[in-house]
């Protein structure tokens, strides 16, 4: 279980005393805390691997636009902060897909749903979204659909 590795990670993290480290695991267990309580109130259960996943990649994502920012700032520590966290973070999730992996998973679900133009783009999403959680940048696969379709 995600849960489990995470806090095994931290506990790690903690006898080698490795701060960045250490603070980054708590920001993922307070987020996953939050959402568990969150999940309670809505009469949910705990979060799951699944959800654990959803959230480490909005993690990363604001860490990725947090060290743009600070780029272009010209508040390069920082820049370089949030990218450390943002790969401890990325440990947790299953492997990115690269560029032509995701356009190829792209094609393959719009032959496979028979989507014939962009009112089908949800049903292709929908299906990239089951098969490949966590794995590729759903906005930009959302992109490469609309395009394919397009043509």
């Amino acid at each position: 279980m995600m849960r489990d590795a995470i806090q095994a990670a931290l506990k790690d993290a903690q006898k080698s005393q490795d701060k960045c480290r250490v603070s980054t695991l708590r920001l993922i267990c307070a987020a996953v805390k939050d959402r568990d309580i969150a999940n309670r109130s809505n009469g949910k259960d705990p979060v799951s691997d699944e959800e654990i996943s959803e959230i480490l990649t909005k993690m990363v994502k604001q860490r990725r636009e947090s060290a743009e920012t600070y780029e272009q700032a010209g508040r390069l520590e920082l820049a370089d902060q949030e990218r450390q966290e943002s790969a401890v973070i990325l440990e947790f999730l299953p492997k990115q897909m690269c560029e032509e992996e995701v356009e190829q998973a792209c094609e393959n679900v719009v032959r496979e749903t028979g989507a014939e133009g962009l009112r089908d783009v949800g049903k292709c999403m929908s299906t990239l979204k089951e098969r490949f959680s966590g794995q590729m940048d759903f906005s930009k696969a959302s992109g490469l659909v609309k395009s394919i379709l397009s043509q």
